[in-house]
């Protein structure tokens, strides 16, 4: 007796096709899992055997062998226990086979039969959608997640006895669809916003330039200057998200179980500020089972990394592929996983190790050798990824008594927008979203600086030394800055402001 149903495994965050093959023989009792499974698919002939028992159906006391294919994937967590229960009784007949080609199943079980939630929903409805399939069956709990996707039936099912009705017929249990509109307004409430910073004028003139083209960020101040503060106000000022960089960045946290129940679709950009302790694989992902890190977390979104000089040097130097690439790829003996990693990274660091170079009030007890040690913790090429320097001085006391608001994060955000509508057509039919990510070739087609532009560039890059990567980081800054005027080429004073935002390759 042979059954065949169809589930899913997770690669990266996508998901892929499993059949589950359940062969039920003669010989002694004992249910054999094949096909690189891991402990937790393996412990599950224990969870099977009992949810079926409690649930009222027998369980066959003969040889059983299930095999997940493609055997040369592995398979992970407790999923698996839905499918490989169904295939059991399909091959008993106490499941009519009609329906388990259409559907994917997706769920662990409880010992009394319950249906548990499970991770990876959302990017299984995506696969079963590509696959041409009608639907998912999935744990109730997971309806939300699945519901986004449109083109697929997602039933949500509480026990194991539900499922086998309605693959029977004998039950109609309504597909469940989400509503994407009122999801992506849960995101919208107001956070932060720029209306009560104080001072900081310039600094705030350069994260609207970082936000208009997604540029990544780098501030140089004294404590208490309000870097920070800044940072976390900088996604009230980003543009929304399209629908589908909400589906890539949802895949993420549904594939690190991190979705909350009533919050299925992640509708506002992610802000991930980890700690300076946090490991190489806590920012980029890995570990023996691949995991995303902090920066896939952060996909589409801002990765704040305070106190930067902090971080160890090695963790710092494995953000270079993903700020380059916007994407992570980890390669173990039994596979290759990629993450995505589009993000805007924007950080935050003293001036000194005591904090107080160059501040007019506080005297600053560090030696020569000590700044250098502190700064030189931050690599050159590093840097040379980071489109915008700034230094953010500290605040006089006239800014901070003053009453009166400043601008407010929307009318900030009006412009971004504006900005990011012209980089859209700009770079329609293909990939690039903002001008940080332009290529190469795109930088010679849309960056071009009028005659005074260009001699002034001559002259900044010959005297300071920039390295080429400096010089494009330039040229695409310039190009945002006259996108946010609403400028169609680059004069000489959008790339003399942009020279302005490379303050640490002023000082060598």
């Amino acid at each position: 007796m042979l059954a065949k149903v169809l589930a899913s495994a997770l690669l990266g965050i996508d998901a892929i096709l499993v059949d589950v093959e359940v062969d039920i023989a003669q010989g002694l009792p004992q249910l054999a899992t094949v096909g690189l499974p891991d402990g937790a698919v393996k412990e599950s002939k224990d969870r099977v055997k009992a949810a079926l028992k409690n649930s009222g159906y027998d369980f066959p006391n003969r040889k059983i062998t299930v095999n997940l294919a493609p055997a040369d994937v592995k398979k992970e967590g407790a999923s698996f226990d839905l499918p490989i229960s169904i295939g059991i009784l399909a091959a008993t007949g106490a499941v009519k086979e009609e329906q388990l080609q259409r559907y994917i199943l997706l769920g662990e079980l409880s010992l009394d039969g319950g249906v548990k939630p499970v991770r990876g929903c959302l990017s299984v409805a995506v696969a079963a959608r590509e696959a041409g399939l009608a639907g998912i069956i999935i744990p109730a709990e997971n309806l939300c997640e699945g519901g986004v996707v449109e083109g697929v039936e997602v039933i949500g099912v509480t026990e194991l006895s539900q499922v086998v009705e309605f693959l029977n017929g004998n039950l109609v249990i309504p597909p469940y669809r989400a509503d994407v509109e009122a999801l992506f307004s849960q995101g919208c409430e107001a956070g932060d916003d720029f209306s009560e910073v104080k001072g900081q004028e310039h600094a705030k003139r350069a994260l609207e330039v970082a936000a208009a083209g997604s540029h990544n960020l780098l501030m140089i101040g004294p404590p208490g200057s309000g870097k920070t503060m800044l940072a976390r106000r900088i996604p009230s000022i980003l543009p929304p998200m399209l629908f589908e960089e909400a589906i890539e960045t949802t895949k993420v946290y549904s594939v690190m179980g991190l979705l909350e129940r009533d919050h299925a679709l992640i509708s506002t950009r992610p802000f991930r500020s980890p700690h300076h302790t946090i490991s190489d694989v806590g920012l980029i992902g890995g570990s023996n089972t691949p995991k995303p890190g902090e920066v896939s977390l952060s996909h589409n979104g801002v990765l704040f990394l305070d106190e930067l000089p902090e971080f160890k040097q090695h963790v710092l130097e494995v953000l270079r592929q993903p700020m380059e690439d916007g994407r992570v790829t980890i390669s173990r003996a039994l596979s290759s996983v990629t993450y995505p990693s589009r993000i805007m990274l924007v950080a935050a660091m003293n001036p000194c190790p005591c904090g107080y170079l160059s501040d007019p009030v506080h005297q600053c007890s560090c030696t020569p050798l000590m700044i250098h040690r502190y700064r030189s913790r931050v690599s050159g090429p590093l840097l040379d990824r980071i489109d915008i320097h700034i230094e953010v001085p500290a605040v006089k006391y006239r800014d901070l008594a003053d009453r009166g608001e400043s601008e407010s994060s929307a009318a900030i955000a009006a412009r971004v927008a504006q900005s990011r509508e012209v980089q859209k057509e700009r770079f329609k039919g293909t990939k690039v979203r903002s001008n940080a990510q332009m290529t190469a070739r795109m930088i010679r087609k849309f960056c071009e600086p009028d005659e005074a532009g260009s001699r002034m560039l001559e002259v900044v890059t010959d005297r300071l030394g920039l390295s080429a990567r400096s010089y494009t980081r330039i040229l695409k800054v310039a190009r945002t800055i006259a996108d946010l005027e609403g400028a169609s080429s680059i004069a000489e004073h959008h790339i003399s402001e942009a020279i302005q935002y490379r303050s640490l390759d002023r000082k060598t």
